[in-house]
């Protein structure tokens, strides 16, 4: 496993749990569970701590495929991903009992469920990961990804990302999101403490771990730092921070202009990325010193990736050996890996005249509302660069409304109304203006649209 091998070379790794204290080497970690040498498939319910990790490390070097998933994953929705796919090991510590499994203990800490009937069927060499392309609920398809398609992204972003021998990392993005994983993997491989942790920036152990750990990095997705931007984070430094990495959605301007202004005060350094699941990870990045002059860009493809834009619907087209190998939906497709050659991303973009990237729309998020198109992303961002970088939600209601969702509370409503307005020349009727206190999110951290998309239609009459 070349990924494997990558982070084995790391010599300097260790990795530090945040709830205990604990802290292992990478050299006690590896191969040290004891699991039957089976070509079978395995699932994780990741909490980024550290028996997750080591869990997760021991069943990568094996010849098990890997379908890792969030823990807080509902139950009846693990029940019927179990009966579809039929793993032999199941690590998922928030269970005490899976019917047609018996509990085994692995090592002296980290318990596992292993299935009483044999589970053997064809899967692919290739298959070596599988991770879901949904949040919580519903039957997801998985994203069939290979070793070479991990290890190929991993050593893109290596080669843009200022990682250091002795940076301290914490797991703050979910590590069974893509995003999430391809920070662990390209730190893994050159950083030297990954501190496990499923704390927010809501806790404020959080903050403690912060300092007391020193971390050198922070990710997310841009609720993470409309959230780091409402609790006054970019007011002050926080000196161990060198750097920071987005990915997820594109940040308003407003907030961009907050986060140079922070970066220029304080001496750090801001990657805005893009990517997708079915690329590994990241396709794209925007160098640090480009940030507030080409704003709302995703910048250029990574190394050894490129992009193009269809003529006829401006679809984004991405190339690059970081392209999964088609979807799962069931166990029979694991004996399949089809490597495509493109990925359609699904995302409308223009390119600009130096070769920068700019995601215009989600194809799916562009709507007739009254005859007028209108396209849901740009009025968030609208919002959020008017407003002030807060939080906003747009969705289409029926084909007749407008829903916009919103999380400052001291925000008038009709202050949203005359914007929206002006801006989309819309009767106020075809408006719902709604303040939100909690905002639904995904296993992966972004803004759960489906949920709250049913949980409206439910309450607003057609």
């Amino acid at each position: 496993m070349e990924l494997y091998d990558l982070i084995s070379k790391n010599e300097n790794l260790i990795f530090t749990d945040s709830a205990t204290g604990i802290s292992k080497s990478f050299r006690e970690m590896h191969q040290s569970l004891e699991i039957d040498d089976l070509r079978s498939v395995a699932f994780i319910y990741n909490d980024n701590l550290l028996p997750a990790v080591e869990t997760l490390l021991n069943f990568y070097q094996s010849r098990y495929t890997i379908a890792l998933l969030g823990q807080g994953t509902n139950t009846d929705f693990k029940e019927n991903l179990e009966a579809k796919y039929t793993p032999y090991y199941i690590y998922d510590p928030s269970r005490n009992a899976i019917e047609g499994y018996t509990t085994v203990n692995a090592s002296d800490s980290i318990t596992l469920f292993r299935r009483n009937e044999n589970s053997i069927y064809p899967i692919h060499p290739k298959v070596k990961l599988l991770l879901s392309t949904s949040g919580t609920t519903g039957s997801p398809k998985f994203v069939r990804l290979s070793d070479e398609n991990l290890a190929e992204n991993a050593k893109s972003i290596l080669d843009y990302q200022p990682i250091k021998p002795d940076d301290v990392v914490p797991l703050n993005v979910p590590v069974h999101s893509v995003y999430g994983l391809s920070i662990f993997h390209t730190n893994c491989i050159k950083a030297h403490q990954i501190v496990c942790t499923d704390k927010d920036v809501f806790q404020k152990e959080f903050w403690s771990d912060l300092k007391n750990y020193g971390y050198s990095t922070l990710g997310g997705v841009p609720y993470f730092y409309e959230m780091l931007h409402s609790i006054g984070f970019f007011k002050k430094d926080h000196p161990s921070l060198r750097y920071f990495t987005h990915g997820g959605g594109l940040l308003s301007h407003k907030l961009i202009e907050i986060i140079s202004e922070y970066n220029e005060q304080f001496g750090k350094q801001f990657f805005a990325q893009y990517g997708q699941t079915e690329a590994s990870g990241r396709m794209s990045y925007l160098p640090p010193k480009d940030l507030l002059r080409k704003a709302s860009s995703i910048g250029r493809a990574i190394k050894n990736g490129r992009f193009e834009i269809d003529n006829e619907t401006s679809e984004l087209i991405y190339y690059g050996p970081n392209i999964f190998g088609g979807y799962a939906e069931r166990r029979a497709d694991l004996q399949f890996y089809d490597q495509e050659e493109k990925l359609h991303t699904g995302d409308q973009a223009r390119v600009d005249n130096e070769g920068y990237y700019y995601i215009t729309g989600r194809l799916k998020r562009i709507v007739k509302l009254f005859g007028t198109r209108i396209n849901l992303d740009e009025i968030e961002l609208l919002l959020k660069n008017t407003l002030g970088g807060q939080t906003f939600i747009c969705l289409n209601i029926y084909d007749k409304h407008l829903a916009i969702l919103y999380t400052d509370a001291s925000l008038n409503k009709e202050v949203i109304v005359k914007v929206l307005k002006a801006k989309l020349s819309l009767h106020s009727s075809s408006l719902k203006v709604i303040q939100l206190d909690n905002v639904p999110l995904t296993a992966n951290g972004k803004v759960n649209y489906p949920v709250i998309q049913e949980s409206l239609e439910s309450e607003i009459a057609v």
